[in-house]
């Protein structure tokens, strides 16, 4: 039983690296890329290190299987946020087919700040105080 269950959490990682493997080589920009590769190759070294916690079955083993687990969780988002920012810092075009750039005009590529917008409110909808 246990070598089925690492088995099977072997193929699922192996099957999430091939697809952020293939979006890497198939989406259209740098920023589809980076979110393919982060989201794939996190959660295919998270189920291919639980596999290798399930298989050791030590305690020593899946205590750092899981540190693992969740330093890559943490860490992969932010550094594919930071790459592509840099990115849009130094000006890499978006994909033809982007629809919206949320950024235009807010950004500041001299001092890598967003400026903030004030919100819509409507205050028809805010209920009034008796």
């Amino acid at each position: 039983m246990q070598d089925a269950v690492c088995a099977a959490l072997m193929i699922a990682g192996t099957f999430f690296m091939v697809v952020g493997g293939v979006g890497v080589i198939r989406f259209p920009d740098l920023y589809m890329r980076v979110s393919s590769s982060t989201k794939a190759s996190t959660l295919g070294a998270g189920f291919i290190l639980l596999s290798l916690a399930f298989h050791f079955n030590e305690l020593g083993t899946t205590m750092r299987a899981v540190a693992t687990i969740t330093f890559l969780v943490v860490t992969g988002p932010v550094s594919a946020h930071l790459i592509s920012r840099a990115a849009y810092g130094i000006g890499v075009r978006l994909w033809e087919g982007t629809i919206r750039d949320e950024l235009r005009g807010r950004y500041n590529p001299d001092t890598n700040v967003v400026e903030s917008v004030e919100l819509e409110s409507n205050e028809d909808e805010r209920p009034q105080a008796p």
